[in-house]
């Protein structure tokens, strides 16, 4: 299977300029920056995955702000110095989240309404003209994280107009496509979009959800106190990407996983072992993948609560 080059080793910096707790400037001058990427690149990573929202690149009248481009211009030109790669990604887009805690957002209504899709197309086009002649380098993610099966066609759609739209600006920029039900992997075999030599199939791997979200304050019934272990082995990655494998194998599509973690209230000698299991299944079929998260949002790799197997990680992650 074709491989995802120069996006096989990655790192989400979720909580930056996306997922924030609130529109501050000094948040974002200082929550990431050049030292970051100095440790990230030391670690042995290739690439960062950047989630922004679009209330951090326009206005809510779909003004472009130009403070917020700046910030993934900064990353660029850090990731740049030190030979990394950068994908952006929309984490939300106007009129649509997939955030949980969100719970009176209508997460049917974009795909589809054609004005809400007009605006999203319009912030891509913006993204594509200051970003797409980079194509060694930067990576589109049109959207983060359909939540509702049942508009898996109506998305399709959205994904055919999103990439005529990009194949307008830039030829050679490499567009991630993912599934439904939050990106499963197991919706890959879903997605049916217009196929050139620069389209990825993306997935996130939270699986199992129990073990990985065990505590998670977000997840509705969710027992705060509920707590358990890894029981599964490699073999269970197999089977749960077995079918996205064979959609990617037969359109002759690199697969990457944009998202896949488990939260800080889990062992951390089970979540090793977890980790393990799905680095043995990236590295075996040649997935790319980007550990969630750098820092913080309940799975901070540079949190101390990770602090006593991040040497292990860091030996696994050296070997995949």
């Amino acid at each position: 299977m074709r491989k995802f080059e120069g996006f096989m080793k990655g790192v989400n910096l979720g909580g930056w300029i996306s997922q924030f707790d609130k529109y501050d400037k000094a948040h974002f001058e200082s929550f990431i920056t050049a030292k970051d990427i100095d440790y990230i690149k030391s670690l042995g990573f290739d690439h960062v995955r950047v989630p922004v929202d679009y209330n951090v690149l326009e206005d809510e009248e779909g003004n472009i702000k130009e403070d917020g481009f700046r910030y993934l211009c900064d990353c660029l030109n850090w990731c740049g110095e030190r030979g990394l790669n950068m994908l952006i990604d929309l984490h939300e887009c106007f009129g649509y989240s997939f955030d949980p805690l969100k719970k009176d957002m209508d997460r049917s209504k974009f795909f589809y309404d054609e004005e809400l899709q007009n605006r999203f197309l319009r912030l891509w086009r913006e993204i594509a003209e200051r970003f797409g002649s980079y194509p060694d380098r930067v990576a589109f993610e049109p959207l983060n994280e359909v939540v509702l099966e049942s508009v898996a066609d109506a998305w399709n759609k959205v994904l055919k107009r999103y990439i005529e739209e990009m194949r307008a600006v830039t030829r050679d920029t490499y567009i991630i496509a993912g599934g439904v039900m939050y990106n499963n992997v197991r919706t890959v075999p879903l997605i049916d979009i217009p196929l050139d030599e620069k389209i990825v199939y993306n997935f996130h791997c939270y699986d199992p959800f129990l073990f990985t979200h065990q505590g998670a304050y977000w997840v509705e019934d969710m027992d705060p106190d509920f707590r358990t272990g890894y029981t599964e082995t490699e073999e269970y990655f197999e089977e749960i990407f077995a079918p996205a494998l064979k959609k990617a194998e037969k359109d002759n599509v690199p697969l990457y996983c944009g998202e896949y973690g488990v939260i800080d209230l889990a062992d951390n000698h089970e979540k090793l072992k977890w980790l393990k299991d799905i680095h043995c299944a990236f590295e075996k079929h040649g997935i790319g993948h980007a550990l969630w998260n750098y820092k913080e949002k309940d799975f901070g790799l540079v949190d101390e609560s990770f602090e006593d197997i991040r040497e292990d990680f860091i030996k696994l992650y050296g070997h995949t």
